[in-house]
């Protein structure tokens, strides 16, 4: 299956883009999945078709679904989510409220995983196309596997060993007093059993053959600043993107002075798309006189971004991470455009090397080579921040 991820900061065009890659695909005979996993969904407006959770034929070829997380916690996690019901009751909520609230923060980006996951696993589809929430929110989906790891392996698989052990000791007591009863062994091993779907669906999102992120941008400066950071960052989780799209991009033949000013902007902004994302191809998209909505705009737009190309191609091969010997020396190299050496922090904790960029974090798991052997310094070259490592000496 062929995974492709649209994302970009809200407001920028990536589901209209989304809904055109996926006409696309379908009119090359891919069968094609075209998901919504952003929470304010708007896909069913740019097919002008009443979608749901369940995909929905639009095309030969073609389906598209919108994410209900709701849906997804009963179907997949029943469990849960009538044991966190019951303990919001025990504390004085009414049944609709309560169930609302089962919905924590996060799970959204947590069923957006797992169902993708379940549609690799299936082989329905030859195509899967997510048109995702916007950067932050992506993003965060994207750590999911790496930070949920980290929790799982330290704090949650112990929690869920002494809860299933003392859950008959101390129920009777508990009860009584909360209200509500202790998480029995199907509540507890739920999450632990999501996360290992999403670890495995890892592999797959980090394989440039099979995932590749497609960042739709405007030439506009605040625009274009969060998709630099996001392109750092992708690469932060070993997630490539092979191709920019820069979105509404006023015409040539627009002459009226009112957007003069517009256009003198647009063409500083679009020179430093090119050049700030070199080497990755962009694929530049006008501003159109009608809105992206309905089959036939997005049709239009399909010819305009593709024309008698194939999107499910990997426009550009990324390499994120890498190990370099140098004789008795090695070093790892992590692809972090445009971030300065001042904005990173390095941590190494037994095999595992943390790295922090602002708000995101990656816990790097360390090759064989690197695990024994300690950071003797970073630095950033060419857009690749390289630590060197050097073997501890024992006194």
């Amino acid at each position: 299956m062929r995974l492709i991820l649209m994302t970009g900061k809200g407001g920028v065009g990536k589901t209209s883009v989304a809904a055109a890659t996926g006409l696309r695909c379908a009119e090359l005979g891919y069968k094609t999945l075209v998901l919504s996993t952003d929470p304010a969904h708007s896909l069913a407006d740019s097919y002008e078709i009443d979608l749901g959770h369940e995909a929905q034929q639009i095309r030969p070829n073609l389906w598209a679904a919108e994410l209900d997380a709701l849906m997804e916690l009963e179907g997949n996690w029943g469990a849960v989510k009538r044991y966190i019901t019951q303990v919001l009751q025990a504390r004085g909520l009414d049944g609709v409220q309560a169930e609302e609230l089962a919905i924590l923060p996060g799970m959204d980006e947590i069923f957006g995983l797992v169902r993708m996951k379940r549609h690799y696993d299936d082989g329905d589809y030859e195509v899967l196309i997510i048109d995702s929430a916007p950067t932050g929110t992506a993003l965060r989906l994207l750590s999911i596997p790496e930070v949920g790891g980290w929790y799982m392996r330290r704090f949650y698989k112990p929690l869920q060993g002494m809860s299933v052990a003392l859950r008959p000791l101390v129920e009777p007591f508990f009860k009584p007093i909360a209200g509500f009863s202790l998480p029995d062994k199907e509540v507890m091993d739920a999450p632990y059993e999501f996360y290992e779907q999403i670890e495995a669906l890892e592999k797959v999102l980090t394989d440039n053959q099979k995932t590749s992120v497609r960042l739709v941008t405007n030439p506009e400066r605040m625009v274009l600043k969060e998709s630099r950071r996001a392109h750092a960052y992708l690469s932060l989780y070993n997630v490539a993107t092979d191709l920019i799209i820069a979105n509404r991009i006023i015409p040539d033949t627009v002459n009226d002075p009112f957007f003069q000013q517009w256009k003198a902007n647009q063409q500083v902004y679009k020179q430093e798309i090119h050049s700030d994302f070199h080497p990755l191809p962009v694929k530049e998209v006008p501003l159109y006189s009608t809105e992206m909505c309905g089959l036939e705009a997005l049709d239009r737009l399909k010819k305009t971004l593709y024309g008698d190309e194939d999107p499910t191609q990997v426009y550009y091969q990324e390499n994120t991470m890498r190990v370099v010997q140098d004789g008795d020396q090695y070093s790892l190299e992590l692809y972090l455009p445009g971030i300065r050496k001042d904005q990173i922090q390095l941590n190494k904790t037994g095999d595992e090397l943390n790295v922090r960029i602002g708000n995101h974090r990656r816990n790097l798991v360390l090759p064989q080579a690197l695990a024994a052997l300690q950071p003797a310094g970073a630095k950033m070259e060419e857009d690749y921040l390289k630590i060197r490592f050097k073997t501890v000496v024992m006194t």
